[in-house]
């Protein structure tokens, strides 16, 4: 099986649809460091802290530049040392793999 940061959220099909609870905690599980699943919003999240404001920023354009490329853009909250980014599906009304494989490609560009 091909792990999510290595898929591409622009070779997903028509067949796109909403995760249930279960598979939503599968996936979560898979990601390092694990993001939560906030069920009031339907999102998924996951804050992440810096040393300084530069670093939040490059960071945030980091996730900007994987957002670009993947066509799949999430919400972020940024502060002075930490930025929170919050994905969900709006076409399905809930959280798809698309949200699971940019957290994903975010956790793996922190680690490169």
């Amino acid at each position: 099986m091909t792990s999510l940061h290595q898929q591409d959220c622009n070779e997903i099909g028509a067949d796109l649809a909403a995760l249930d609870d279960s598979s939503i905690s599968s996936r979560l599980s898979e990601l390092s460091p694990v993001w939560t699943y906030d069920a009031g919003e339907h999102v998924i999240c996951h804050t992440y802290s810096f040393s300084n404001y530069y670093q939040t920023m490059a960071f945030a354009n980091v996730v900007a530049q994987i957002a670009h490329q993947q066509d799949h853009h999430p919400r972020m909250v940024i502060e002075y040392k930490t930025c929170t980014v919050m994905y969900s599906t709006h076409s399905v009304s809930g959280i798809s793999i698309k949200d699971f494989i940019c957290a994903a490609k975010i956790n793996q560009a922190l680690t490169l």
